[in-house]
C-alpha cells in the first residue's frame, strides 16, 4: 500500500469539445452553461471548497481562458456597485467572491482531446507523486456532506484509488460503465471489473461510475503506459481495468445524495429543473407556473 497523504489538490478537466451540446457550445464552454443562476464549474468548486481541498488544476483546451477571469476578483464592478449604492448586489458579488476565496488555481493545456485519461495525465506534472481528487464537469452530487469529500473519508482507511459510484435502473447501465463487485461494507466496494458500455448480459450489478476520483500516483504510472483505444484515446476506465488485472485493489463507494448528470441536453435540462423547484427563491412560483402550462 501506498503511503497515504491528505488530498490537497483536485484535477477538473474542461477541455472536452461538447459536441452534445451543438450549437451552444460553439459560443461557450460547457463548464458555463447554467443551473439555476450560476455556472456549473461554481458548484464544483463550492464543493471543492467545502470538501477542504485548498488547490485546483484545471485541465484546458488551447486558448480557453474564460474560466481564469470568472474566479477572480472584480475591484471596478466592486466600486461601481458602491458608487451606485448597490448594496444588494454588492453583497451578492461578495459571497460570490467567498466561494474562491483561499483556493489557488493553476492549469495545464491538453492540446488534443484524446480522452479522459490523457487529460488527467496532462495534470501529472503538477503532482509531487501525491494522491489527487478529480471532478469531471458533467457530474454534481447534491448532498450534505460534498461527493468529494466522503471519497476522501474512504481514501483515508484504504489508501487506494477509489471511484465514485450511483447505482442506475439496470436497463441503462448499457449507457454507462458496467461494473462487476465485491461488497465490503455499507456502500463500499471492491472494484472487480470494469466494462465501458457494456451488453445487457454482460451487466452484473446496477452500479456505475460517477466521474469523481481519488487517484494514487501509481495511477499515472499506469496513464503514461496506457496503450490508446482503437480511436487513439487513454480511457481511465481501460486503464482501472488494467490495474485490476495486474491484481491492485480498487474501491468503489456508492456516493450519498442526488446525482444530477449534465453530459447531454436532456440530462442538463433534468438538473437544472431538479435545482431550481428546490431553491426557494425560485420554487413556489416555479411550480405554480409549471402547473399552469397547458
Amino acid at each position: 500500500m501506498e503511503e497515504q497523504k491528505d488530498i490537497k489538490k483536485i484535477i477538473i478537466p474542461v477541455a472536452g469539445l461538447g459536441t452534445r451540446f451543438l450549437p451552444l457550445s460553439m459560443v461557450t464552454s460547457k463548464e458555463f452553461f447554467p443551473l439555476v443562476d450560476k455556472p456549473i464549474i461554481q458548484y464544483i468548486i463550492e464543493e471543492v471548497k467545502k470538501s477542504g481541498i485548498k488547490e485546483v488544476v484545471f485541465v484546458t483546451s488551447p486558448g480557453q481562458k474564460t474560466i481564469f477571469h470568472y474566479f477572480q476578483k472584480s475591484p471596478e464592478l466592486e466600486k461601481t456597485l458602491i458608487k451606485r449604492k448597490k448594496d444588494k448586489i454588492l453583497a451578492e458579488l461578495k459571497s460570490f467572491e467567498e466561494v474562491f476565496d483561499g483556493i489557488s488555481f493553476s492549469h495545464v493545456v491538453q492540446k488534443t482531446p484524446l480522452g479522459d485519461g490523457h487529460a488527467i495525465l496532462q495534470a501529472a506534472r503538477r503532482l509531487e507523486k501525491e494522491p489527487v481528487a478529480v471532478s469531471f464537469g458533467d457530474d454534481i452530487v447534491d448532498s450534505e456532506e460534498p461527493a468529494i469529500a466522503q471519497l476522501m473519508n474512504i481514501f483515508k482507511t484504504c489508501g487506494t484509488p477509489v471511484i465514485a459510484l450511483k447505482s442506475l435502473p439496470r436497463e441503462k447501465i448499457p449507457a454507462y460503465a458496467g461494473l462487476t463487485v465485491e461488497k465490503i461494507a455499507n456502500r463500499l466496494y471492491k472494484i472487480k471489473k470494469i466494462t465501458e458500455k457494456p451488453s445487457p448480459e454482460e451487466i452484473t450489478s446496477d452500479l456505475t461510475i460517477v466521474g469523481k476520483y481519488i487517484l494514487t500516483p501509481e495511477v499515472f504510472t499506469y496513464l503514461k503506459k496506457a496503450k490508446p483505444s482503437k480511436k487513439g484515446e487513454i480511457i481511465l476506465a481501460e486503464v482501472f481495468d488494467k490495474m485490476l488485472d495486474d491484481g491492485k485493489i480498487i474501491y468503489g463507494y456508492e456516493l450519498k445524495g442526488e446525482w444530477l448528470e449534465c453530459g447531454d441536453k436532456t440530462k442538463w435540462l433534468k438538473s437544472f429543473f431538479y435545482l431550481a423547484l428546490k431553491d426557494p427563491r425560485f420554487r413556489d412560483e416555479l411550480k405554480q407556473y409549471v402547473k399552469s402550462i397547458k
